[in-house]
């Protein structure tokens, strides 16, 4: 079969492999369509991988299309997903159902081969089946979605609430409608890109910012914000989501930064003077395994609530996806959500 490799940091590679062999406790999935995650894009371009070789891609749907003899509860043809953390069950946090801060875990496309190949193994307690009425496109962006459901509800998201998302990624695309699904009374959608803010409109947003051209405190200086979601990990975001938040207004970080984040006097003035929340929001699982946000996101796809067409912007084959990085790397597309279709 074919898989994606990478070896260093820009240096991925088409190759042919063996189909991965697997054990009683596994089942083998081909793979429909896999993601490219916004965390994919350091990995494979400036942090590299945990190993060399390894196959990256976590955001993944497919059909089974092997059991192992001890996961006999899922059946050949099923349609599925997987969640791509594998938590170790034992260490403090585990047992506490925090699986997200599990002190020794394992992760699909990160730190064990993914899901940019023909086919996977994966542990059968890791598999989600989906409905028929979504496809294999939407069962490949559950993970972004539950991670959306994961930060609104780490803001304590409550019906009336006035909610702000900065970043529109497919997280936050997906928190504009999760916020609307979960009663907020406004949802407010921050981004640099007209087009991104154009389909958040479509997806349920009452008001766009451009916060590059426009001034964002100064357009929601008479709003009482409840919730701010920064899917986009930039401190300048992350900075402008602290000083429009209202009085004991809950504030969540959930894009990957990677930089220091410097708070001005108002600020931190503003966190204080204001009893503002400040919570981190970092994965997508909760008890029982792997969690109520992934069988929420499953259930409202399933009933078309959650929209999911309009996110995806590109759609490449398998044998592109080293192309498609450097074009990432290079700044040449403007895009959301990008599927690959490793195929036969």
């Amino acid at each position: 079969m074919k898989a994606v490799k990478l070896y260093e940091p820009g240096n991925l590679k088409v190759e042919e492999i063996e189909v991965p062999i697997i054990d009683q406790h596994e089942v083998l999935i081909k793979v429909k369509a896999v993601g490219i995650c916004g965390s994919d894009i350091p990995r494979a371009l400036v942090k590299g991988a945990y190993y060399k070789g390894l196959t990256l891609g976590h955001e993944f749907a497919g059909e089974i299309v092997e059991v192992g003899e001890e996961a006999q509860e899922w059946q050949i043809g099923d349609r599925v997903t997987i969640a791509p953390l594998v938590p170790c069950n034992t260490c403090e946090y585990c047992q506490k159902g925090k699986y997200g801060l599990c002190d020794t875990y394992n992760y699909y496309g990160s730190r064990t081969d993914g899901a940019m190949a023909n086919y996977i193994k994966v542990g059968k307690e890791n598999v989600l089946k989906i409905d028929d009425t979504i496809s294999y496109d939407a069962g490949a962006m559950v993970d972004p979605a539950a991670n959306a459901v994961h930060g609104l509800w780490r803001g304590e998201i409550a019906k009336g609430d006035t909610v702000v998302i900065f970043g529109l990624g497919a997280i936050g695309m997906f928190a504009v409608q999760y916020a609307r699904e979960l009663g907020a009374k406004e949802v407010i959608a921050i981004d640099i890109f007209d087009e991104k803010l154009e389909i958040a409109q479509v997806l349920g947003a009452d008001l766009t910012v451009n916060s590059l051209t426009e001034n964002v405190q100064d357009i929601l200086a008479n709003k009482q914000i409840n919730v701010v979601l920064d899917t986009s990990g930039s401190p300048i975001a992350q900075e402008q989501g602290i000083l429009i938040a209202g009085k004991m207004a809950r504030v969540v970080l959930l894009g990957i930064s990677n930089q220091a984040l410097t708070l001005s006097a108002k600020a931190v003035d503003q966190i204080m003077r204001y009893e503002i929340s400040l919570k981190g929001s970092w994965n997508s699982f909760s008890n029982p395994f792997p969690g109520k946000e992934w069988s929420y996101a499953i259930e409202s796809m399933a009933t078309g609530r959650i929209k999911t067409e309009e996110i995806i912007s590109h759609r490449f084959d398998l044998d592109e996806t080293p192309e498609i990085f450097m074009k990432l790397k290079n700044k040449e597309l403007a895009f959301n959500k990008i599927l690959i279709y490793p195929g036969e």
